[in-house]
């Protein structure tokens, strides 16, 4: 079980099941969302994720396209994202965790349209958009 809270703790959550892998993501709403070069998020089953402190200071910022970026409405941490296409899919906001992961980053998404500013020196792999599933 993983468990995870917002910068100044109003919200508290927990994950029964498994991490999908880490993604860093560079693309432009990302790094507006997050106010850096990129977003480290894990897909997670949306039934293994439950909130268990401070729902009433969770906010939500929502698209046109359907996906849903839900924060602590007091402090503005980003705790996860929701697409109406994919309900059975939360994706989560890694540096929001408070236990350790035994794993590490999978992969960086969305290369192609990254900060011009940053330098992706590590060697992971990179893909210029999402990568498709299998």
């Amino acid at each position: 079980m993983h468990k995870g809270s917002c910068l100044c703790g109003a919200v508290e959550y927990e994950i029964t099941g498994p991490l999908d892998r880490i993604l860093l993501c560079h693309c432009s709403r990302c790094r507006k969302a997050n106010g850096s070069a990129f977003s480290a998020v894990s897909p997670v089953a949306a039934s293994d994720f439950r909130i268990i402190k401070g729902q009433e200071f969770l906010r939500s910022y929502s698209t046109d396209a359907g996906v849903h970026r839900i924060f602590c409405g007091t402090c503005g941490s980003p705790i996860v994202s929701k697409r109406d296409n994919m309900p059975e899919t939360v994706r989560l906001r890694i540096g929001t965790l408070d236990t350790p992961l035994d794993t590490g980053i999978s992969a960086h998404i969305f290369v192609g349209s990254k900060a011009e500013w940053y330098e992706i020196l590590d060697g992971h792999t990179q893909y210029a958009e999402r990568p498709h599933p299998g």
